[in-house]
């Protein structure tokens, strides 16, 4: 990949949500929703402080995590779409 971001922000790839419900039922492509769940892909190197200290970043490539459904710019790169958002933007880290 020849993408790196910069600062606090991170390159995610949305991770696809089911084609059925629960139970049972097959969702059209016209109804589902856009995933708020995805895998980093790449991290910046962090925040600075007033101070010019370096703030490290909470997240690393590979984890998983969820973010708010208006997050991120969408981006493409290599041809496939992904997200670039800063690391508030990230909900939390999904074990």
């Amino acid at each position: 990949m020849a993408f790196k971001p910069l600062h606090d922000r991170v390159l995610v790839r949305r991770v696809e949500s089911d084609e059925k419900t629960k139970g049972g039922l097959i969702i059209p492509d016209s109804a589902k929703e856009k995933p708020a769940e995805g895998e980093i892909i790449s991290v910046g190197e962090g925040a600075r402080k007033d101070s010019g200290e370096l703030i490290a970043p909470a997240v690393k490539a590979g984890d998983r995590v969820l973010f708010g459904k208006w997050s991120g710019t969408e981006v493409t790169v290599d041809g496939e779409e992904l997200l670039i958002m800063k690391e508030s933007d990230i909900l939390g880290i999904i074990n």
